[in-house]
Formats: structure tokens, sequence, C-alpha cells
């Protein structure tokens, strides 16, 4: 039986072979999408402050502590928080209120990997049509973007009235 297995595998080309694997890799990833009520927030902190300090360069640090200082108490209880799960590790999470993605964030030890886009998917069936984003956080836009979004409106500053100019998108 493995025989076969390699030389079905020796008839692809490298190309072919590589996606695949990767299929395969996803196949094998056990992801699955979880609502959060756990009220210790501390796993969902640290994948916030890893996947803002890899998208969010053009944030002071000062701006990143009273954000994170903010999360537990403001931001997080304001949102349905819906956790992506690989194998029982928090991957991501996601954050809806009515039609829109309030927050998406994924580990940055883990992006590129599907996570975000299984959130979005999730976000989308239950209704998500609008979503905010930084304007400095290109990344960030070109995701959603990829997805259909497209800016509808655009703030010279985000809500607590610094100079981040953000965008709406809505489908």
């Amino acid at each position: 039986m493995r025989l076969k297995f390699y030389v079905y595998y020796a008839c692809l080309t490298k190309k072919e072979f590589l996606s695949l694997l990767r299929q395969r890799k996803e196949f094998l990833c056990m992801k699955r999408i979880v609502k959060y009520d756990n009220r210790c927030y501390d796993v969902l902190v640290e994948i916030w402050e890893r996947a803002v300090r890899t998208t969010h360069y053009f944030l002071t640090e000062d701006v990143i502590e009273e954000i994170r200082c903010a999360l537990a108490t403001d931001y997080f209880p304001a949102v349905d928080l819906y956790v992506v799960e690989d194998d029982g590790t928090p991957a991501g999470f996601i954050g809806l209120a009515g039609d829109s993605i309030e927050m998406l964030f994924v580990d940055s030890r883990l992006h590129g990997r599907g996570y975000g886009s299984t959130l979005v998917e999730f976000a989308l069936k239950h209704g998500a049509v609008r979503v905010d984003v930084n304007e400095q956080n290109r990344s960030a836009f070109e995701f959603y973007e990829k997805r259909g979004f497209r800016v509808v409106g655009r703030d010279a500053t985000d809500e607590a009235g610094r100079p981040y100019p953000i965008l709406h998108l809505s489908l």
C-alpha cells in the first residue's frame, strides 16, 4: 500500500506534488471555530499583540500598550468573540457585532495558513458584510479586497482620534 502511495506521487510534477501536500496538510490540521465565552482573555491578548507587532508597524509603543490594556475591559466584551483552533490551540480570533467584523487577528507565527480566511468565511455565513481597516495596514486591506470587500468610506483618524486613517469596507 505504501509503495502505491509513493508511486502515485512520483508521477506528479513538483508543482502538483506541493499543491497536494498543502491540501493534505490543511486537511490534517483540525481547524474549528468556537465561541469564546471564557472571560480569561490572556491568550487572545497575546495573539493580538504578536499580530499587531507584525502588521501594524505604524503604531507607536504607547498606542500598542494603550489598546492592549483596553482589550479585556472595553473591546472584547463589546463583540461576539470566536476563536479558530488548530487541534485545540487558539490560532486566531474574530469579533463580530451586527453585520460587521470588528476585529480579526491571527497569531503572527501562523500567518498564511488559512486561519484568517476560515474566520472571514465564518463571519460571512453569520451575516458580516462590513469591516474597517487601518489605511496603513496594506496587508489587511489586500486580504479583504481579495474576498470582495470594497472601500465605501474613509476617516482621517481612528475611533480614538489618533492619526491613523480608517478605511470602511463593504461587500
